[in-house]
């Protein structure tokens, strides 16, 4: 089968690669969607991130969906022919933190696409992967591949969401409106935000926000003043998601957070210096926030039933022969906000 491999910085090949059959307790799943995500970015351009770098080939992808084509021995829950989101989570289940039930820390994560660990996890943009039978979560008949292959990025806005706590009556202000930022939209107006602010320094994904429900929309690079009207006495947002990763987003949001209020961070730019003394003085609720686990079944369900709807994010769609060019197309804010290839 083929796949997209990274080799280097701006080095992506379609290669050949193993195409495993299914063993005991397997599925080999027909992809036929991928979205390409920030993390696929960094190793597109960068090599990696932070610390990470790329050691090896490796295939990127961990935003997949497609059809179950085989099932090994043991396998109940699908069959071939099944319509499934492949989740690119695979804890191991028996280390400390996943006893305790915070499987997203696992000591010894598996996580599809990943050069975190060697050899790497060789990701899912490819024809065929073959995984865990519990990584190929069924999906509804009237929700398309497209949709479903967005599950893993609502997942980690839901468990941001969680970590926020009730968002219900909450005014909330998103800064960064990348993929992230406007699946934080979806998940705020699921948890019943009475205001969703969002704010960004490029006019085109926030123009998608305005689609999606965002309450204001403001463009802080060409309207700095535009937040002083939430300023009022010490600020009055409850909540605020950074999905940016910009130190100046993070500082500008806390002027207008009330004393009390709750912080999490998704966005991930470098280390960032904080201004600890207006924490200290506000009370402020300083969270972080690191994948998912039940959430990834939790989004397929309720973009399965209606309740959010993640098509407003799919801006283009290419064939996954044209990887360069859709990586290229995924790394311009002003035309894309998701990106998806076919296979």
């Amino acid at each position: 089968m083929r796949a997209v491999v990274i080799h280097a910085p701006k080095d992506l090949r379609i290669d050949n690669y193993p195409d495993a059959e299914p063993g005991p307790g397997e599925v080999r799943v027909k992809i036929a969607n991928g979205g390409i995500c920030g993390s696929d970015l960094h190793y597109y351009h960068h090599g990696g991130f932070g610390v990470v770098r790329i050691q090896q080939p490796m295939a990127l992808g961990h935003e997949i969906a497609g059809v179950v084509a085989a099932v090994g021995d043991g396998v109940t829950g699908v069959k071939p022919g099944t319509r499934v989101a492949v989740n690119p989570s695979k804890p191991c289940g028996a280390c400390l933190h996943c006893q305790e039930g915070m499987r997203n820390q696992c000591l010894d994560m598996r996580f599809l696409g990943s050069a975190m660990r060697f050899p790497h996890v060789q990701g899912g943009f490819r024809e065929f992967i073959t995984v865990d039978a519990i990584q190929a979560v069924p999906i509804a008949d009237k929700l398309s591949l497209a949709e479903a292959a967005v599950a893993e990025p609502l997942a980690v806005c839901l468990h941001a969401g969680r970590q926020a706590g009730p968002l219900l009556g909450k005014r909330v202000l998103i800064t960064g409106c990348g993929p992230i930022g406007a699946l934080m939209i979806l998940v705020s107006r699921f948890g019943g935000a009475s205001e969703i602010v969002v704010t960004d320094v490029a006019e085109a994904p926030l123009a998608v926000a305005r689609k999606l429900g965002a309450s204001h929309a403001i463009n802080v690079a060409t309207n700095a003043a535009a937040l002083d009207s939430w300023r009022a006495g010490k600020g009055v947002f409850d909540v605020l998601f950074e999905a940016s990763g910009n130190q100046a987003a993070l500082r500008t949001a806390l002027d207008v957070l009330r004393p009390g209020a709750t912080l999490v961070q998704l966005g991930l730019g470098g280390e960032m210096t904080l201004p600890i003394n207006s924490i200290v003085a506000k009370e402020l609720q300083l969270r972080g926030t690191f994948r998912f686990d039940p959430e990834f079944e939790l989004a397929v369900r309720l973009m399965g039933e209606g309740l959010i709807d993640v098509k407003p994010l799919i801006t283009a769609t290419m064939p996954f022969e044209n990887a360069i060019a859709a990586f290229e197309l995924a790394s311009d804010r002003s035309q894309s906000m998701k990106v998806q290839l076919t296979f």
